[in-house]
């Protein structure tokens, strides 16, 4: 990234998995690094990180942590997946109003650049999408399954819609653009393989949803460190702003079969995250790579699998039989007592 040596960042959610890596490696590359987040980061940071705390919803926040800066990572969000997806007034409240409060602080202290970490799931509603593309239409917004993809697609309207206003101090314009991974994954990723590795663990993991032939898209998360770095390159006068105003998909450009859990209720996975990895989807990279210079590199899961070994996962113990017994014994048992529910009652 040719600008990150001189360039001040601000990313939001920048504490999080994605947000920190990020900040690492435009830290290698002699950037200042500003962290806004509702928490301090759990990693150790370099000494001339700047961590801000606050919260997106606050504007007032917002602006401190803005002014100054030359461009902004925003990828703070709320609800994709667990039982953040049942808090629908608090989804909202980060997702949109969040997004308008970043966009408004940008235009009022003269950031010129805006890259949005948005989702797949603008386009996406449980349908096959078979190597789509950027020219696919939005969602219609009542038929999204969940109130993250929602809010999600009205967050990324309004970002692209932003894109060549006037800034405050009459510098120029802000120049936005988004970007649509798919699933992200990497070493340390603590969202949903930490979760997934301890149901199968506990040999809660038994059924399998949606068919078996399924394809979906995954992306390293060095890979889309490298899409987001790209991408505020090419909103530049140097790159002929060349990503403003538009959207790109983003994977390994690999794609998987998913085999995935029966159950759909919580703490497992929620209906939406079922009725999503059961369908075949998948996006071409084509425009990624014509106009960001987006080359995934290869990875596989070797690396995920030996972190999560480091801590102890993946080791039998004498008790795991029983353990999983036990819990096979309590599903039937839960399963026979709701299919006696439905018995007619003698005398009735």
């Amino acid at each position: 990234m040719e600008n990150a040596r001189t360039d001040t960042f601000l990313i939001t959610g920048g504490c999080g998995y994605f947000g920190y890596r990020l900040a690492c490696s435009l830290h290698k590359k002699g950037a200042r690094v500003l962290l806004f987040d509702t928490v301090p980061p759990i990693q150790e940071v370099p000494e001339d990180f700047v961590f801000v705390q606050g919260d997106i919803r606050d504007y007032a926040q917002v602006e401190r942590a803005i002014a100054g800066v030359d461009c902004v990572f925003h990828i703070a969000s709320y609800g994709m997946s667990g039982r953040e997806q049942l808090n629908h007034h608090l989804i909202e409240a980060v997702n949109v109003q969040g997004t308008q409060n970043v966009l408004k602080g940008c235009v009022e202290h003269g950031v010129s650049r805006l890259v949005y970490t948005s989702t797949f799931n603008v386009v996406f509603g449980g349908q096959v999408i078979e190597n789509g593309n950027e020219s696919l239409p939005y969602l219609p917004l009542h038929l999204h399954p969940d109130h993250y993809s929602r809010t999600k697609s009205l967050a990324e309207m309004a970002v692209l819609k932003a894109n060549g206003t006037a800034l405050k101090d009459s510098s120029g314009v802000l120049r936005t653009c988004a970007l649509r991974p798919a699933g992200i994954y990497g070493p340390g990723e603590q969202r949903h393989l930490p979760r997934i590795v301890g149901y199968i663990e506990k040999g809660i993991f038994r059924f399998v949803y949606g068919e078996p032939s399924s394809l979906v898209e995954f992306v390293h998360v060095d890979n889309l460190v490298s899409a987001h770095e790209l991408a505020a390159e090419a909103l530049t006068l140097e790159k002929q702003h060349r990503s403003a105003g538009q959207a790109y998909f983003i994977s390994d450009e690999m794609i998987h079969h998913l085999i995935g859990p029966f159950y759909n209720f919580q703490p497992l996975l929620t209906r939406t995250e079922v009725y999503k990895t059961g369908v075949t989807h998948y996006f071409s990279m084509a425009k990624a790579k014509a106009e960001l210079g987006y080359e995934p590199q290869e990875y596989n899961l070797d690396e995920v699998v030996q972190w999560f070994r480091c801590r102890g996962h993946g080791k039998k113990s004498c008790s795991s039989f029983l353990s999983r017994l036990l819990l096979d014994i309590l599903f039937v048992a839960a399963f026979v007592a709701v299919a006696l529910s439905f018995l007619p009652v003698v005398g009735s």
